[in-house]
């Protein structure tokens, strides 16, 4: 069967999606779930962006050791360069470097010609083939190119020694039929064609990013790219479960082998829509909340006498099973951390005790612990940044009254460690706690966005608070989760803060270096 390599670009083109800004150990638990999942490939940023990008990208290429790690950068010296010293320590190092080709591109944007692009290529994936022994070059806007100018310069870069070739659509203007012809054009003319992969890369903005990507692997692309849960820039990339999926449960007319391991699939959406706050539309392919739901009686009696009647794909293939409650409030620490270590959690003893201290402390406020809630204590504390010191919620507590104005009072323990007292009002229960907040830091702080959300069902199900801020001009996200959805707003409101710090901390690291 042909080999489909898997490009996962969630942590770089997907984190470009407005309102996502992931913190280092996100990353890194994000690229260690898609290194199960049984990606080829985790485009772990762009190193040479900010500080915590080539922190993060760093971090990634040290860690994970079955997939291939990459970084993305410009065709320009500087950016390799930078690319290099952060992806070195990989097993197999790689880079991504792009230049755009289109007409509007590269008259509008680069402010070159032709002939100045094809050199600036070229000398890009000369210099990168002295450090990196996989080196993919992107036509940037590929599909808005001039086909014979395509020739041209994949001709070039092929011979200085480019490894991989992406055709990306990268607007979203193709239809199936021209998306595939294209790689079958490029496939006939390139010379040494044969001795690279060619690489499929679709945005969705007409919707078609799964159906073009699929006429790409029709037509002799051997490497796909895309997110998970298809985040990304404007409408998203291709989202990478569905192409999985297709492929499998299609293998009569695709044989073709991907290497993903698809009972991941659950758990590596759900992971992703937790650490970067974008809900998963209920509906949506594969990994939606209803993709099994049947609530028509007609398909109801189908499928309880053969579920194969509506569902050509079953919950298990994809990991999507009820998990049987074994955890409660007289659960010990051992059966903790077997369920832990069970769900793909590797905590150290410090943040495992944490964990379980949460868990016993929920265990005895609430009749049911579910998957979900054990998947969110772990997940925080898995996530958690303890190498700059923060900011810690003691107690927080709010006076309201229908005639009264209501009243924030907040205990904080400080990075120096000093213990803070705090009290604001505001025109709600919710703003006179962000406004006590607020007064233990200098600087503007604007609220972008707020959203709480259950997690679970039942009136004792744990609440989610997201919040997004505007801190002197840089937007930062928080989250926390409590039964308690003011006390989960006002760890939410810290969280938010105290990633502000962690980031201003690298920026001021790198300008020291």
């Amino acid at each position: 069967m042909r080999k489909i390599d898997i490009f996962d670009t969630t942590l770089r083109d997907g984190e470009q999606s407005a309102g996502i800004n992931l913190n280092t150990a996100e990353k890194i638990e994000i690229a260690k779930q898609l290194e199960r999942l049984g990606v080829a490939i985790i485009e772990a940023g762009f190193p040479a962006s900010s500080p915590g990008d080539f922190e993060a990208v760093n971090r990634i290429a040290g860690t994970v050791k079955n997939s291939i790690v990459t970084g993305l950068a410009r065709c320009v010296q500087k950016d390799i360069d930078t690319t290099w010293e952060a992806i070195k320590v990989a097993e197999q190092p790689h880079i991504h470097i792009f230049l755009a080709t289109s007409p509007i591109h590269m008259e509008y944007k680069l402010k070159k010609s032709p002939e100045q692009v094809v050199e600036q290529a070229v000398e890009a994936v000369k210099y990168a083939k002295k450090f990196f022994p996989l080196v993919q070059w992107s036509a940037e806007d590929a599909f808005r190119s001039d086909r014979e100018f395509l020739v041209r310069i994949m001709n070039e870069v092929v011979a200085a020694g480019a490894t991989t070739i992406n055709v990306p659509d990268t607007v979203g203007y193709a239809s199936p039929q021209e998306y595939g012809a294209l790689f079958k054009f490029l496939l006939e003319n390139v010379k040494g064609a044969e001795n690279v992969k060619f690489s499929a890369h679709c945005h969705d903005d007409l919707g078609m990013a799964t159906a073009n990507t699929i006429a790409a692997i029709e037509n002799g692309a051997t490497q796909v790219e895309g997110t998970i849960n298809g985040i990304g820039e404007r409408a998203g990339n291709v989202a990478l479960e569905e192409i999985a999926v297709a492929l499998h449960i299609r293998k009569d007319i695709y044989p073709v082998e991907t290497g993903i391991h698809l009972h991941e699939i659950k758990r590596t959406s759900q992971l992703v829509s937790k650490l970067t706050n974008v809900v998963i539309q209920p509906n949506k392919a594969i990994v939606g909340k209803n993709a099994f739901a049947h609530e028509s009686g007609i398909h109801q009696d189908g499928v309880l006498k053969n579920p194969e009647t509506y569902e050509i794909i079953s919950p298990a293939l994809i990991g999507e099973g009820v998990v049987p409650l074994v955890l409660g409030k007289h659960s010990g620490r051992a059966a903790f951390r077997d369920r832990a270590e069970t769900m793909g959690f590797n905590l150290s003893d410090e943040k495992l005790n944490k964990a379980f201290a949460e868990f016993k402390m929920l265990a005895d406020r609430k009749k049911e612990i579910t998957e979900e809630d054990l998947m969110t204590l772990l997940t925080e504390q898995q996530v958690q940044i303890e190498d700059v010191p923060l900011f810690e919620l003691k107690m927080v507590q709010v006076q309201y009254g229908t005639e009264n104005i209501p009243t924030a009072t907040a205990t904080v323990v400080t990075p120096e460690g000093h213990v803070k007292n705090v009290v604001a009002t505001g025109s709600g229960s919710v703003e006179a706690i962000f406004n006590t907040l607020e007064q233990l830091v200098p600087g503007d702080i604007n609220v972008v966005d707020y959203r709480v959300k259950s997690v679970g069902k039942g009136r004792d199900a744990l609440g989610e608070a997201v919040i997004n801020i505007s801190y002197d001009g840089v937007s930062t996200t928080g989250r926390n989760s409590s039964q308690d959805v003011l006390e989960a707003s006002a760890k939410a409101y810290l969280n938010a803060i105290n990633r502000h710090l962690i980031q201003a901390s690298l920026r001021a690291q790198q300008l020291t270096m």
